[in-house]
C-alpha cells in the first residue's frame, strides 16, 4: 500500500522513468538489470536538510543496485552531500546535483556521486541532493509488482505547461531551496561564491531543476542543466539563467515531442545550449557508452568554462 498517492503529474512521469524504464539503454559493458536489495551505504558527509520528514510516510528509506548503479528509495528525509575540489583547483563555482528516478527512486551513483566527483575534479564544488520521494511498497517484490502494474497500461505524459509544478513538486522544490540556502550559508567555509551556484538534474531531477528555477523563489540558480528531462514549453522569466540541455534522439520518452523548452528560452532571449545526440537512449548519465552521448559531460564542462565558471572570479 502506498501512502499519500501521487498526483497525476508525478504518476505519469513515474510511469515513463522509474525502475523498468529509466535506464533502458545499457552502457557499453552489459550490466545486471535485476533490482537487488543492498544495505544502505555509509554517507558520513551527508548533511540533513531542515525540510523535515516526509508527511505521512510509513515506508523507510531503502537501497538497491541495478545497472551497476546504487538507487535510494522511499527517501523520507532530504540530505545534501558535499564533494569539494582541492583548494588549488577551486574556482568558487558550485552545482547542486539532482539525480533522477521518476520521484520514486534516485540513481545515486550514475547521476549523483559520479557526476559530483567529476565536477569537483574540474574545480567546481558539487552537492548531491537526495530529495524526498513519493512512497512505494517497502518490500522489493511488492515494489516490482506495483511498477509492473503501472506499466501495464500505456499512458501519455502531459506537457509541463499543462501541469502545476509549484504544487505538484512542492516537497522536492522545498528540498532544493534548502540545499541552495545551506550552500550559501556555508559558502565561506566551502570557498564558494554565493552568486555562482548552479543546478544540474537528470530526468526527474531535470524536471526538478526547471521547477526550482521557475518556482523556487529564493533558490535562484545562476546556471542550470537539463539532462534527458522533458523539453515542453514553459514561461521563462526575463532573468532566467543560462540553460544547458542534453538529450538523445532515441530517448523513448522525451525525444518524441517538440523542443518547446529550448524555444521558450530562445524567445525570452536567454542563453541556451542544446546537444541532441543521435544515440544514447535514456539514463546514460556517467555510463561509459559507445554512443556520442558519453561526451555530454565534456560538453557541459566546456559550456561552464565558456561562461567563466572554471576560472576564479576576479575581485
Amino acid at each position: 500500500m502506498i501512502v499519500n498517492p501521487p498526483n497525476r503529474f508525478t504518476r505519469l512521469l513515474t510511469i515513463a522513468l522509474v525502475a523498468f524504464g529509466c535506464h533502458m539503454v545499457a552502457p557499453a559493458v552489459a550490466l545486471d538489470d535485476v533490482m537487488t536489495p543492498i544495505a544502505t551505504p555509509k554517507q558520513p558527509k551527508a548533511i540533513e536538510l531542515d525540510t523535515g520528514p516526509l508527511p505521512g510516510a510509513t515506508a523507510q528509506e531503502s537501497w538497491h543496485s541495478q545497472y551497476g548503479s546504487q538507487f535510494a528509495r522511499n527517501v523520507t528525509v532530504a540530505t545534501l552531500t558535499p564533494f569539494l575540489p582541492k583548494k588549488r583547483k577551486a574556482t568558487g563555482a558550485a552545482v547542486i546535483v539532482a539525480p533522477g528516478g521518476g520521484f520514486r527512486t534516485l540513481s545515486m551513483s550514475n547521476e549523483g556521486w559520479e557526476v559530483a566527483e567529476a565536477l569537483a575534479d574540474k574545480g567546481v564544488a558539487a552537492f548531491v541532493l537526495k530529495y524526498r520521494l513519493n512512497q512505494t511498497p517497502a518490500d522489493m517484490a511488492a515494489f516490482e509488482k506495483h511498477m509492473a502494474e503501472l506499466f501495464s497500461t500505456p499512458r501519455t505524459i502531459r506537457p509541463l505547461s499543462e501541469q502545476n509544478p509549484a504544487v505538484d513538486l512542492a516537497v522536492q522544490i522545498a528540498d532544493a531551496r534548502a540545499a541552495f540556502a545551506l550552500v550559501r550559508e556555508r559558502s565561506k567555509e566551502w570557498r564558494i561564491d554565493p552568486d555562482r551556484i548552479g543546478m544540474i538534474g537528470f530526468s526527474a531531477g531535470a524536471m526538478l531543476t526547471i521547477a526550482t528555477t521557475l518556482h523556487g523563489k529564493d533558490a535562484k540558480p545562476a546556471f542550470i542543466a537539463d539532462i534527458y528531462g522533458p523539453l515542453s514549453k514553459v514561461d521563462v522569466p526575463a532573468d532566467a539563467p543560462p540553460l544547458f540541455v542534453a538529450l538523445a534522439a532515441d530517448d523513448p520518452f522525451f525525444a518524441t515531442a517538440d523542443f518547446g523548452l529550448i524555444d521558450s528560452w530562445r524567445a525570452a532571449k536567454r542563453p541556451v545550449e542544446f546537444h541532441f545526440f543521435e544515440q544514447g537512449g535514456h539514463g546514460f548519465g556517467m555510463y561509459d557508452k559507445t554512443t556520442t552521448s558519453t561526451g555530454w559531460f565534456d560538453n557541459y564542462v566546456r559550456w561552464l568554462d565558456m561562461h567563466g565558471y572554471l576560472e576564479r572570479k576576479k575581485k
